[in-house]
């Protein structure tokens, strides 16, 4: 199997969040120097097709790739899936049930923020939304940078966005056992996304990798977008701690919005097991 150095393993299509298509990213990825790329919408799969075929024009090795948002001790948490099969019957389902739940999510936003005085917010989520199944806080935020209520994304989330202010909605996704299961049911791998961005205790995140391992996972993302440098050595160790191979992937959204674009990030911190060995067999060369 190639060495892959530039692994980007972590981004976002107009088919969830992101605002490119996935034609455009792999054109973004192959200009940065990545070899190996995956498209990982949210708990969607309907971008794999385009993605898999704009990596072979653009002359990059592939893997299948989705984010299942999940809920962990009350916290959302992300599980990339990589490698994966996208016609299995058992994923796509798994990934229909956890979308269905965010259209009534969105209506209850954009009351709340309509009750915090700001009118018209669903309609102009939807604006920006490519695929109306997964209605997001990412849509919601665009709206209102672009209204001026909020400077940027940032702010929008500091004081509407999140748990305790006006236009949060809780919701409840898949049960992590669930999400792991459909992604090895699948032929692939599930690796833990951004751990470092979960606000969980010492023994919470324990009990994350310890169940996360226990269902069958195999990976978690040691550097990626949102990690400073000191959390690579951290998630590092977990690796080697749990015996998880390591992922690499900037979380690319937008060149507007996003602080990492593809292709940019530090190489993988040394003896660790890249989880593109594990998948030797899915990689889609070009």
């Amino acid at each position: 199997m190639p060495t892959y150095l530039n692994a980007d393993l972590h981004c976002h299509s107009v088919f969830s969040d992101g605002t490119l298509t996935p034609e455009e990213l792999a054109v973004r990825a192959h200009a940065n120097g990545v070899e190996l790329w995956a498209l990982t919408d949210h708990d969607e799969i309907g971008g794999q097709q385009r993605a898999a075929a704009a990596a072979k024009a653009q002359g990059l090795a592939y893997l299948s790739g989705v984010e299942i948002s999940v809920t962990f001790a009350n916290e959302t948490v992300h599980i990339v899936g990589l490698g994966f099969d996208p016609a299995n019957a058992a994923l796509d389902a798994g990934l229909a049930q956890t979308r269905g739940g965010r259209g009534p999510r969105a209506l209850e936003m954009a009351r709340q923020l309509e009750l915090a005085g700001i009118p018209g917010s669903y309609e102009g989520a939807l604006r920006y939304v490519g695929n109306p199944a997964l209605i997001s806080r990412t849509h919601f935020a665009r709206f209102l940078v672009e209204t001026k209520v909020c400077r940027d994304m940032g702010e929008v989330f500091r004081k509407y966005l999140t748990e305790g202010k006006p236009g949060f909605a809780p919701h409840r996704w898949a049960r992590l056992q669930d999400a792991v299961q459909w992604i090895t049911g699948a032929g692939g791998a599930a690796v833990i996304a951004h751990p470092a961005r979960y606000r969980f205790t010492a023994n919470e995140e324990y009990a994350l990798f310890s169940e996360f391992k226990t269902h069958g996972g195999q990976g978690v993302e040691v550097v990626t977008g949102s990690h400073t440098a000191s959390e690579y050595l951290t998630y590092a160790g977990m690796a080697k701690e749990f015996g998880l191979a390591a992922s690499r992937g900037s979380d690319f959204h937008s060149p507007q919005e996003s602080r990492t674009d593809l292709g940019t990030l530090p190489l993988l911190p040394g003896a660790l097991t890249p989880v593109w060995e594990l998948l030797a067999e899915r990689v889609q060369q070009p």
